[in-house]
């Protein structure tokens, strides 16, 4: 095998590719700053227990695993962010009051999660604690999509649900909340003859429940379909209003969509969910929702809300970056050309400096202008290279 192969689903970023996510990144860290939120930056790698705490089965077949050579204790190379967060929120922060944080760095996954998706995605989110109302809901909800908005994307689809649906309605029966992971993933793959199967033995009225809920997917409509096919129960009653209000809110800024059986994240999740998808993209490019039980799980119950998404996918979808216009240069060490250069790239121009003997092949850059003498040989001018 040549030693310069990769492992699968990993690749190097070349420079073009490399520029529009980390022009991606600054954009959103310095959107979110103007919300109010704070950048952390949790390890990559971290004793495994921490790293699980809280987090569902799924973060745990995608960790990779290791012995640490100092403690002999087994490490995780992250899978997510979102929990290392919370972490912080709960034990290093300690604040009583609301907190706003964001992050960005890549994480590791054993397994690809979808075709030609990448093993190493380049996580970027934001959270809030502290606030258990529907408002920090809505904020998070909206920053995601100002996210997508300064990546290009003015028209994207925002698919709700909320775990409080699903947790009303098998809460009444033993066997049901004993196959909650099941029915969970029997509902995300809509696979009605396999929950007829699983749900022959349930009590009437939580089967006929559970077998309506993947039809109830489409426009906001469906939340008065919902209302009238399942169960009157305060905990259905509440996630669908709770649904009504952030559909509303998102109005006019996305298309609106509900599906009650796309229920990611089930196992830690506590309330709304959301997933938000752009055109051409099938898989969804961003998901956020509540979760406030992942504090509890480090000593310190917490509302959170959050959301975080996959620079190098998003990325993928935006057109080749434009080759930036810029200047050539001889190489010298006259004062007279250092002054100069550096003067213009003090004013922002991109000044590359021509090594003796080599030519310049350049992915990001066309130099259009040339730092030349001018006819008299005192002064250094800019010629237009046409």
């Amino acid at each position: 095998m040549p030693n310069w192969l990769l492992p699968e689903n990993i690749a190097d970023v070349l420079p073009s590719e490399a520029r529009k996510i980390e022009e991606l990144r600054r954009l959103m860290l310095d959107n979110f700053r103007l919300y109010g939120y704070e950048l952390v930056m949790p390890p990559m790698l971290e004793y495994l227990e921490s790293l699980l705490t809280g987090a569902g089965e799924d973060t745990d077949l995608r960790t990779f695993k290791l012995v640490d050579q100092l403690s002999g204790r087994m490490l995780g190379l992250r899978a997510d962010m979102t929990t290392q967060v919370a972490r912080i929120d709960a034990h290093l922060l300690n604040r009583a009051s609301v907190t706003r944080l964001c992050y960005a760095g890549s994480v590791l996954h054993t397994r690809p999660s979808g075709l030609h998706a990448t093993r190493e995605p380049l996580q970027i989110g934001a959270e809030i604690y502290g606030h258990a109302g529907l408002e920090a809901d809505a904020e998070i909800q909206e920053l995601a999509l100002a996210s997508l908005a300064l990546a290009g994307f003015t028209s994207a689809r925002l698919d709700l649900s909320h775990v409080g649906v699903l947790r009303a309605i098998t809460e009444g029966d033993a066997a049901a909340t004993r196959d909650a992971a099941q029915i969970v993933q029997l509902l995300r793959a809509k696979d009605v003859p396999g929950l007829q199967a699983l749900t022959r033995d349930y009590t009437p009225v939580v089967r006929d429940a559970l077998l309506a809920l993947p039809s109830l997917y489409g426009s906001v409509e469906v939340l008065g379909r919902a209302r009238a096919v399942l169960p009157d129960l305060p905990g259905i009653s509440k996630a669908l209003a709770e649904l009504a209000a952030l559909a509303a809110s998102a109005l006019g800024r996305a298309e609106v969509a509900i599906d009650l059986a796309d229920l990611r994240g089930y196992q830690y999740e506590s309330g709304a969910m959301f997933a938000l998808y752009v055109p051409g993209l099938p898989n969804a490019v961003a998901r956020g929702g509540r979760y406030d039980h992942v504090g509890e799980a480090f000593g310190r119950a917490r509302p959170a809300t959050g959301f975080s998404l996959d620079l190098r996918e998003l990325a993928r979808l935006l057109p080749t970056a434009e080759r930036k216009h810029s200047i050539r240069a001889p190489w010298g060490n006259a004062p007279e050309l250092k002054e100069k250069i550096a003067e213009l790239r003090k004013s922002g121009e991109v000044v590359i400096q021509s090594l003796p003997g080599h030519s310049n092949e350049l992915d990001e850059f066309e130099c259009d202008r040339a730092l030349v003498l001018d006819d008299n040989g005192s002064n250094w001018i800019l010629k237009n290279l046409g």
